[in-house]
């Protein structure tokens, strides 16, 4: 869409400045390059996305059935009678998923390279590093649903009401800056959105954490607010 306007600009605010002399000839040519992805392949914007979203969901749900299935089996009341605290048993939830995801993270992009042949011009350390704190997030925002849910019905639902914005907000299946103003405000607030940012500018532009620090914050604050509310929403009791 960018070069669609530029090239729109060049045959009509300029038209009368690229014509001189008596006849009229063109004393240059104006050329416009794609500095990123020049060959406008798709799979090289797709395939990273792919990442965040399948990431998103896996983690989100596996978090999300993790209390309600122990209150459905009723193993809950062996948890609870333990001498831990909320936040412990929230980290030993969410820990070994952590694991899980970061394999998971590992395979995709690997798939992506060595199958779809999509770049990685960045530092493949910060990528990591970024990718955990991108499935620690999801997995707390999992978790807490897991605790407003009743039943593991409730939590999936959940799961899927958050998903499903997360797509089409982001940025993943639409140009974020070519949606409406409330739907970027609401996009900002999604970890996905941030995620998408940095794993493109990684692999694709070659950033480093200084131009990504925005969406580094942004996802340790949305991080650092579901766990506060997991923490303060979970029950020390089967009530």
């Amino acid at each position: 869409s960018a070069l669609s306007s530029l090239n729109m600009v060049v045959q009509t605010a300029l038209e009368h400045d690229l014509f001189t002399g008596d006849p009229p000839s063109m004393p240059f040519e104006i050329r416009a390059h794609a500095r990123y992805n020049p060959a406008a392949e798709s799979r090289l914007n797709i395939v990273p996305g792919l990442v965040g979203t399948i990431l998103t969901m896996t983690m989100l749900i596996f978090t999300a059935l993790s209390v309600t299935r122990e209150v459905e089996r009723g193993t809950m009341e062996s948890l609870l009678s333990m001498p831990i605290k909320p936040v412990e048993v929230m980290f030993g939830k969410i820990i070994p998923y952590v694991m899980v995801g970061f394999l998971q993270a590992a395979i995709i992009l690997g798939i992506g390279v060595f199958l779809f042949g999509v770049p990685i011009f960045g530092s493949l350390a910060l990528l990591a590093l970024l990718s955990t704190l991108f499935i620690t997030t999801n997995l707390a925002i999992g978790y807490t649903f897991s605790t407003l849910a009743q039943n593991q019905l409730q939590a999936m639902q959940l799961s899927i009401m958050f998903f499903l914005p997360s797509i089409l907000l982001s940025g993943f299946m639409f140009p974020f800056l070519g949606m409406p103003v409330w739907a970027q405000y609401v996009g900002e607030a999604l970890p996905l959105t941030h995620y998408l940012r940095i794993v493109r500018a990684i692999m694709l532009k070659g950033s480093n954490l200084t131009h990504l620090r925005y969406d580094t914050a942004a996802l340790v604050g949305l991080m650092l607010l579901a766990m506060t509310i997991a923490v303060t929403r979970f029950r020390r009791t089967l009530d």
